[in-house]
């Protein structure tokens, strides 16, 4: 029985009814609770240098990453002759490749300051 497809419920029917509608509401109620799962294969897939350079968000020449490679700028796997990038990795990379302000460098200066023996002078 759905109560799409009844229009009018009568009196015996009813117990039968609150069952659906209590077992329809645990559903939507673990559906919106659960959180949707990512993948792991989405997560935790592995970039060419090809496919890296179309998915970071500035589009770096293959050059550019070459360099980024050479000053361990960038997370990357070499097996063998050939690079690999985790995504999970550069997603974290681009996260934490924030620059300070300057309310942050200033606080930052005045903690290292302070903490050093005797102060200013």
């Amino acid at each position: 029985m759905s109560l799409q497809e009844e229009k009018a419920i009568t009196f015996e029917q009813l117990p039968q009814a609150v069952a659906m509608l209590i077992s329809e509401v645990k559903e939507i109620k673990s559906l919106i609770t659960t959180p949707a799962k990512v993948s792991d294969d989405v997560a935790d897939r592995w970039f060419n240098l090809e496919e890296l350079c179309a998915y970071l968000p500035d589009r770096p020449a293959k050059q550019t990453v070459y360099g980024w490679i050479g000053q361990h700028y960038i997370p990357y796997h070499k097996k063998g002759k050939k690079l690999q990038f985790l995504k999970s990795e550069i997603d974290e990379w681009l996260m934490t490749d924030k620059r300070k302000s300057l309310a942050e460098l200033q606080a930052e200066a005045a903690r290292f300051v302070g903490n050093k023996k005797g102060g200013l002078r």
